[in-house]
């Protein structure tokens, strides 16, 4: 899969482990960013962590388990890019190498699938939870679909900035997101249409778990109509 990296330093507090962040592009067109570079300092080694998000789920000791927000799926794509996200940040730290931090763009969009499952909770407006597939290497996870006033539309991941906006209100900023317009429309179309598609499936089979356990009220109907023989 064809991609890009950029690399910014962060002259951290003291006593901070992280040393950088990351942005990569697949094919021009989708971005992830907020890829943490952090300093393992017992070993004296960098690796790389993946945006996170704050799960409903709690550890053995109660504490909150935190998940990511996208990650690689194969051990070889993982490797890879993490190995290039660690190679592009040592090379910013080399001002004559700093040009080739950046790997080249290319306009092709990447492949990918969509899977949703649809989700109802009373008071919700979230209908539904989507994952992105790149081209079976990397994987977006916690994208929403969301009931708006008028139709559905896709929400994806974020975390909230330290900004606010007119109303006091705080600003939620992207995770990861399309770049381009042509590749925003195809890959909401995709969530959209698949989130229809699970949706009529769903229904479908409630209904016949339905018919199964109190019957089909069509053709208890027509039982009734029929005069006995």
């Amino acid at each position: 899969m064809k991609y890009s990296i950029k690399v910014n330093e962060v002259r951290a507090k003291e006593g901070s482990n992280i040393k950088g962040f990351a942005t990569v592009v697949f094919g021009d067109s989708f971005k992830i960013t907020n890829i943490a570079i952090l300093e393992n300092k017992d070993k004296g080694e960098l690796f790389v962590s993946m945006p996170r998000y704050r799960s409903n789920e709690r550890d053995e000791s109660n504490g909150v388990i935190y998940k990511d927000v996208c990650n690689p799926i194969t051990a070889e794509f993982r490797e890879e890019l993490y190995t290039n996200i660690l190679d592009a940040y040592a090379r910013i730290r080399e001002p004559e190498k700093e040009e080739t931090q950046k790997q080249e763009h290319t306009k092709e969009m990447p492949e990918f699938s969509v899977t949703v499952t649809p989700y109802e909770r009373e008071g919700s407006n979230i209908k539904g939870l989507a994952r992105i597939y790149f081209e079976n290497s990397f994987i977006v996870n916690n994208i929403n679909i969301v009931q708006g006033k008028e139709k559905i539309f896709v929400s994806m991941p974020s975390y909230k900035t330290k900004q606010v906006d007119e109303q006091g209100k705080p600003i939620y900023q992207d995770v990861c997101y399309p770049v381009t317009k042509d590749f925003r429309e195809k890959l909401y179309n995709e969530i959209i249409s698949e989130y229809e598609k699970a949706k009529d499936k769903s229904n479908e089979k409630a209904r016949e778990s339905a018919e199964k356990h109190h019957g089909n009220p069509d053709k208890e109907k027509d039982k009734e109509a029929t005069p006995f023989r």
